[in-house]
């Protein structure tokens, strides 16, 4: 393996290990803070730490053979993408209330199966490895969510539904990001998310200085670390990397969330879960494999 390539990975993968113990920060913040005001918080400051980067890392859009967008959109795109972040965190900090860190990972994992499948409404071709991820991964979210009695908790529901809207997120910055500078691109999304967060939970929540430092660390962390120091490695290394390669170790953050929750929450899964979440991971590779790996094995074959 080449000494970049090997860097690329480790950078990676530290992205993801950053990402799964977010779930982590998330659970402790919200015992000092509501969901809104954590989340409110949270993504101004991301979005307000990623400013020195524009001038550190200067990064300009990639040259795309492709109708352009309309100025509007390539000016205030990061607007319907926050909007789009806005609910899927808001809805995914809701459900961590009423679930462990561990299976909110997972859950929110799903996002790596949905890309593709919401992908065929824009005529994006979808091999037969996203369809075997699908079984997969609807099995596993079986054996993690649903009980004996055929229910599902409440916090699940909202980690699911959240997902989809996770999905749509991804695939909206894949349309706007080939057209935007990506850090001025997510400097907005943040500020937006982080604005309308902190609007609602003035409405509904009570927002308090001393609440919001007594829960400074986990706040910190999830701003700082998850939103800026994460999310710029995934921008300084996908530059080189390939996205396939890359997406299959970041969906790795799911691990790590289930392994925060252990060590840091001591929460434990179920034998019935964790085999749920083995058959959630392997959809989620499946998924991201996808056709490519058929090629292979066909060519082979001839």
């Amino acid at each position: 393996m080449k000494t970049s390539t090997l860097r690329s990975d480790l950078l990676l993968l530290l992205s993801a290990m950053i990402w799964g113990l977010a779930f982590v920060a998330q659970r402790v913040g919200m015992n000092y803070v509501g969901p809104f005001t954590f989340s409110g918080v949270r993504f101004l400051l991301g979005g307000l730490s990623l400013i020195p980067v524009l001038y550190l890392f200067p990064v300009s859009a990639p040259h795309i053979k492709a109708k352009p967008l309309s100025p509007f959109w390539q000016k205030w795109g990061g607007l319907l993408a926050g909007l789009l972040l806005f609910t899927g965190i808001s809805l995914q900090q809701i459900g961590l209330q009423y679930t462990s860190a561990g299976k909110a990972g997972f859950l929110t994992g799903l996002y790596v199966v949905l890309v593709p499948v919401f992908g065929l409404v824009v005529r994006q071709k979808t091999g037969p490895g996203t369809w075997i991820g699908v079984l997969f991964a609807v099995c596993g979210m079986y054996f993690l969510s649903v009980t004996g009695n055929f229910e599902i908790s409440k916090g699940d529901l909202l980690l699911i539904i959240s997902t989809v809207f996770w999905a749509f997120h991804v695939l909206t910055i894949g349309w706007l990001s080939p057209h935007n500078h990506p850090i001025k691109l997510s400097i907005q999304q943040f500020l937006t998310a982080g604005v309308i967060s902190l609007v609602i939970a003035f409405g509904v929540e009570t927002v308090k200085l001393s609440t919001i430092l007594q829960a400074g660390i986990p706040i910190l962390y999830g701003g700082l670390f998850s939103v800026g120091v994460a999310f710029t490695l995934q921008v300084v290394v996908q530059k080189t990397a390939l996205p396939a390669h890359a997406a299959i170790i970041m969906s790795l953050e799911t691990v790590f969330a289930a392994i925060g929750g252990w060590l840091l929450l001591d929460e434990h899964l179920s034998v019935r879960a964790l085999l749920g979440c083995l058959l959630m991971l392997c959809g989620m590779l499946f998924a991201q494999f996808n056709d490519r790996f058929f090629k292979i094995s066909a060519s082979q074959t001839i």
